[in-house]
């Protein structure tokens, strides 16, 4: 069986027993490449379920407040994602701010599932490594590197 891949809005299936990976990190348009697509393609071979928040229909116009149906159908489907992801990779791009990356990296520091890329030039990196080393979250050099150590751990 090869992977899948879902997006919000769509529903993350619940009778999929395949494990889970949720492509969180840097996704600001226009600074952030579209690193989960490549990474898609790379895991594209394994028996996983990749659950990747960058939405193809996103609309920048979305007001940032609790009531906005597109916001909060966002966000509440990332919190679902995390919240059933076996694996958490977190990408903290170089030239990036990434403010919801960190607040997840906040919320799932003790949960055991995150494997972290946070190169030079992330505007906080020593606030990442040091979250990392108090809580032993692995960090990886890449994403190549990353990548290699989850397809071992399928």
């Amino acid at each position: 069986m090869t992977s899948t891949c879902i997006k919000p809005p769509n529903a993350i299936p619940t009778n999929d027993n395949r494990p889970k990976v949720f492509l969180g990190g840097s996704i600001e348009m226009g600074k952030a490449e579209h690193w989960q697509a490549e990474l898609e393609v790379k895991l594209s071979e394994h028996n996983v379920l990749l659950l990747n928040p960058r939405r193809d229909d996103w609309d920048s116009s979305w007001l940032q407040i609790s009531t906005d149906i597109n916001l909060r159908t966002q966000v509440e489907w990332e919190l679902d994602a995390l919240e059933s992801a076996d694996f958490i990779i977190m990408y903290f791009a170089p030239n990036t701010m990434s403010p919801i990356s960190l607040l997840e990296l906040g919320l799932h520091a003790r949960s055991n599932k995150l494997l972290v890329v946070c190169p030079e030039g992330f505007w906080r990196k020593g606030n990442v490594d040091i979250v990392c080393e108090k809580y032993n979250i692995r960090q990886f050099e890449t994403l190549e590197v990353l990548v290699e150590a989850l397809k071992n751990e399928l």
